[in-house]
């Protein structure tokens, strides 16, 4: 009788899926769209270019960041039966920060280049990218864990996410990862960055193929 009543009230997922890839695509656009052209006069264009290190770094740190984040919330939408009001909400909250990270970008890529020679301020936009990280992250354990608490998913989603995998090995770490990346920024920021990307390729790792990897070597 509660389930009748819980999916009664539900709403279909289409549109919140449909926003939310348009929010996450439009944000990945957006940097590079941050990315200015060297103006350069003679033949210094390539060495402009190379020049652009920190501009490169901080953009693929922030596209496979975001990447990241749009597979989990993909596969957690997918595995929904349907929404309710609260879950909106909550996913508008991390959409918010999916749409902000151009910005916390740019920042770090401007106080990481050679326009700021004294690097002044380079560690404060390293952990102000990293606080971003942390959040987002966070936000995609919150959306997981409310959607189970109020049963919006499918009975075979709810059974195959019981195991909570993702979340015990690697959402769950990678929001203490990214308070220890956060706070080594402000120490060294190049080692925060390196982290931050470390993480990411952590978190892009498929957990349950490479369980079934080392269950068949074991």
């Amino acid at each position: 009788m509660a389930s009748t009543g819980t999916r009664s009230t539900g709403r279909a997922k289409g549109r919140l899926e449909a926003f939310s890839d348009g929010v996450f695509a439009i944000a990945i656009t957006l940097l590079v769209l941050e990315i200015a052209v060297p103006t350069v006069t003679g033949n210094h264009l390539l060495s402009e270019l190379l020049h652009e290190r920190p501009t490169y770094l901080a953009y693929f740190v922030a596209f496979m960041t975001i990447g990241v984040v749009w597979i989990e919330h993909s596969a957690l939408t997918e595995a929904l039966d349907h929404v309710d009001a609260g879950f909106q909400r909550l996913n508008l909250l991390l959409l918010l920060l999916v749409g902000f990270m151009p910005f916390p970008t740019r920042v770090m890529e401007e106080y990481l280049s050679r326009a700021h020679p004294e690097h002044s301020g380079d560690r404060v936009s390293v952990a102000f990218f990293g606080i971003i990280l942390f959040l987002m992250s966070l936000m995609l354990i919150v959306l997981g864990r409310y959607a189970e608490r109020e049963g919006l998913f499918g009975d075979a989603a709810a059974e195959e996410r019981s195991e909570e995998n993702r979340l015990r090995y690697q959402l769950g770490p990678s929001l203490i990862l990214y308070a220890v990346a956060t706070g080594l920024g402000l120490i060294s920021p190049y080692l925060g960055v390196v982290l931050y990307i470390a993480i990411g390729v952590f978190l892009l790792l498929p957990i349950r193929t490479v369980r079934r990897w080392l269950r068949r070597g074991g």
